[in-house]
């Protein structure tokens, strides 16, 4: 790295770069005003390391450089994707084309003109959505079309300073392996983009260019109408709903969703009812982070007498629940594991009263790794088929159409980040659609004198207890992030402050073969392909050496998974004891484990990682 006032080689190169190809005065003077000052430490850390094309895409801060979200680099990235399509595709682009969508973040909508610009220039066929739409119209609308790939502009539920750029491929899953790496590698081939991308005009009388909105939104919720099973149960409901969009594009289509599902109106939380770029009312405009984020909800349910809460992310593909209790008036948040196992008994009560005559090892239900297993057991004692997969419904979704393609039926799939595939009308997480089915089975609980916390403990009880424990850490210091994973890898071989074992080896690596009190019987780093538990000692789950990821097993049954984020700064830990007996019981020595897990594997006070925020 350079010295304040120094320029080396590499990086006047890139100056001159940028100067030349952005036409973007705002992102142009950026970098002009750094060149200026000389504040060539700046310079580096935005133009000489570039986005990683990476999660399902891209995502990161909206700034000027190569290192974040601009019209320069959206560009540049849609450049090489339409040459990776071209090599794909061939002629077939021409009729077949292309999704763009986006969200209602700043820049959004003009990053989405970016994108169809450059696909235009290729002479590329674009859907282009001319308002704003949740995430999971983009995927419906590629399978509808049978288009080559989706884009969709949006980072979900990251800070308002940031944006993201999601792809999909022809089948509407993400995209994943080998097909991002291709991307990536076309993008990087020629970065200077040509000086007509940059003039919007000429998507107002382009012929290669079609609004889908009006077709896609009819399609959409005619094909959502059939997951409704209790219409006429649902007219009738005395249960009285809350639903925010958290400042995002959700609230017209939660509304048609409850419309199509024979629903009273839900009541929006006002002040959030709106898209906000700015997200106004929260810290972080993210339902998962619980009761912080409801907040106005559960103030405006009170104020109108309502018992379940129902939160969009920002570009609505996530949900989260809460629901009134009858006793005490609590209010109980429901983790993604708890949702998870609700709408998967759900799926199997709607899959078994259809009567569907097949071979029930032909039904399958999905959740990512990282997530309880409650589907597991679900799927052994009802008799139908259950996978995991990595983190991600760029795997899940592609494992679904796997099976899809094999005639086999796909009931349900989930994340434990609050995301939920009911159904196959999206191959990826749609909370619009979980929206109103979790309406529905609420209201069907309802009718039986159930409360959604009654029918998750009969789970429960029938199915074994699935007691989690997930949290986060926040770091920014990548090299401590290594550091903290490679300690985990190399446990007491270096000189450290470890308590003494005799640690579970592989090739040079030592894993820890305890965690406080709790004596680790398996580990598998996915990171790396290991798995301690198989006669090859390889994962069966795809390495994945660009993330990190390592899960311990302990001889008590509990198992705790360690990975980083691929959008954020964040360390995850996720954790789940299984087995009959008191919950009670099984969360302490789980609550324990963790909290061992923390002081010794993660050392946040050592490391200066933050913790989550409550």
């Amino acid at each position: 790295m350079a010295a304040e006032g120094e320029v080396n080689p590499k990086l006047q190169q890139e100056i001159n770069n940028w100067l030349q190809w952005d036409k973007n005065p705002t992102t142009r003077s950026e970098i002009q005003s750094l060149v200026e000052d000389k504040n060539y430490v700046a310079l580096e850390k935005c133009l000489l390391k570039r986005m990683a094309f990476g999660t399902a895409g891209l995502r990161a801060k909206m700034a000027a450089g190569n290192a974040y979200m601009n019209d320069l680099t959206i560009l540049q990235t849609t450049q090489g994707i339409a040459k990776y399509l071209k090599n794909e595709f061939g002629d077939e682009l021409s009729t077949r084309g292309v999704v763009v969508g986006f969200d209602a973040r700043h820049n959004s909508s003009r990053f989405a003109n970016r994108v169809t610009s450059m696909l235009i220039q290729h002479n590329i066929k674009v859907y282009k959505f001319s308002q704003i739409t949740p995430t999971p119209f983009v995927p419906f609308a590629v399978t509808m079309y049978q288009a080559c790939l989706g884009i969709m502009v949006t980072a979900s539920h990251n800070p308002k300073q940031d944006n993201g750029y999601k792809v999909y491929l022809s089948n509407g899953a993400q995209i994943n392996p080998p097909h991002d790496e291709r991307i990536a590698s076309a993008i990087i081939e020629d970065l200077r983009v040509p000086d007509a991308v940059w003039d919007d005009s000429a998507l107002n009388n382009s012929k290669l260019v079609d609004d889908p909105f009006k077709q896609v939104y009819e399609e959409y919720f005619t094909k959502l109408t059939k997951l409704s099973k209790y219409r006429k149960l649902n007219t009738s409901t005395p249960l009285r709903f809350v639903y925010t969009p958290v400042h995002g594009v959700g609230l017209q289509f939660a509304r048609q969703a409850f419309t199509s599902f024979s629903f009273a109106p839900f009541f929006p939380v006002k002040e959030q009812m709106e898209p906000d770029p700015e997200f106004s009312t929260v810290k972080y405009p993210n339902p998962e982070e619980g009761k912080g984020v409801l907040k106005l909800s559960f103030e405006t349910a009170e104020a109108n007498n309502c018992s379940i809460i129902l939160a969009n992310d920002p570009d609505a593909d996530r949900l989260a629940v809460a629901e009134k209790s009858s006793a005490d008036g609590s209010w109980k948040v429901f983790t993604g594991n708890e949702l998870g196992a609700l709408f998967g008994w759900w799926a199997l009560h709607v899959f078994n009263m259809e009567e569907v005559k097949c071979d029930r090892k032909d039904v399958w239900m999905i959740s990512s790794t990282v997530s309880s297993m409650i589907l597991h057991s679900m799927a052994q004692a009802e008799g139908i088929s259950f996978e995991d997969t990595l983190t991600g419904f760029k795997w899940m979704g592609n494992r679904a159409d796997f099976h899809m393609r094999q005639n086999r039926r796909v009931l349900f799939a989930f994340e434990e980040a609050i995301g939920f595939m009911y159904g196959t009308n999206v191959l990826d997480k749609d909370g619009v659609s979980a929206c109103a089915v979790m309406a529905e089975m609420a209201a069907y609980l309802n009718d039986q004198n159930k409360s959604l916390q009654n029918q998750l403990h009969e789970i429960y009880e029938k199915y074994g207890q699935h007691v989690s424990n997930n949290s986060y850490y926040i770091c920014h210091d990548s090299d401590k992030i290594k550091h903290m994973f490679h300690r985990l890898r190399h446990y007491n071989t270096d000189d450290d402050d470890s308590n003494k074992s005799a640690g579970i080896s592989w090739d040079s690596y030592r894993y820890p073969s305890k965690c406080g009190s709790f004596e680790i019987s398996h580990v598998r780093d996915v990171t790396l392909g290991f798995d301690s538990r198989t006669e090859d000692k390889k994962s069966l789950l795809p390495c994945t050496p660009t993330s990190q990821m390592i899960t311990f097993y302990f001889s008590n049954g509990a198992n705790v998974t360690l990975r980083t984020s691929g959008t954020e700064p964040k360390i995850k830990y996720y954790s789940e004891m299984v087995g009959s007996g008191d919950p009670k019981a099984f969360k302490s020595e789980l609550d324990q484990l963790v909290q061992d897990m923390v002081d010794d594997f993660y050392q946040p006070e050592k490391n200066g990682f933050e913790a989550r925020s409550t």
